[in-house]
This record gives C-alpha cells, structure tokens and sequence, in this order.
C-alpha cells in the first residue's frame, strides 16, 4: 500500500461506526448506500473508492462483494432495528452488517 493510501485508509478508518441503519433511510431511499459483505474489509473497499482504484472495484462487484443494498436486505435491518457499520465515501454511504 503506497503511502498515500495508507493515509487515506487511516483516516476513513477513523471515520467509520456503528449506526441505525434507519437513520440511513433517506440515502437508501435515494440508491446511495452500497452494501459490503461480511468478510470484505470495510475500510479497504471505502479506500479504492476514494483512490479510484477500478481494478479492486471491479473485482468485489463481479463477486457480487459490494452493490447496492436490495431492498429485501433494507426491510430486514429495517424491522430489526439493526445498525450497521458505515463510512461515508461521497457520493456513497458504505454499510455493512455488524457481526
């Protein structure tokens, strides 16, 4: 990881946390939260998106690792009053069920 991306990493580490994901309703609603799946470092994919890094995007997509959340998988937090963790990469929110 080039120093860069290494600062890059720390810092949107820094901003990620657990949140309701009904207080992420309005972004969902507009198609603006991603989902990542357990096993996929969070952070890791925050930072490719913020450095454009198209080849690691690519591949977590073509494995069906990050995409839009489904609206089945928003009902089910949604009743569950469940948090997520997330991390803000604009225009996107990043979320991903807590263990």
């Amino acid at each position: 990881m080039t120093e860069d991306k290494k600062s890059l990493f720390e810092h949107l580490n820094g901003e990620t946390g657990r949140i309701a994901w009904r207080a992420l309703q309005p972004w969902f609603a507009k198609g603006d939260t991603l989902h990542v799946a357990i096993g996929i470092d969070l952070v890791a994919v925050a930072t490719a998106l913020a450095a454009d890094d198209t080849v690691a995007i690519k591949g977590w997509l073509d494995a069906g690792q990050i995409g839009p959340v489904q609206a089945q998988q928003a009902s089910v937090w949604y009743e569950a009053d469940a948090e997520v963790w997330a991390v803000v990469v604009l225009p996107w929110i990043l979320v991903q069920a807590c263990d």
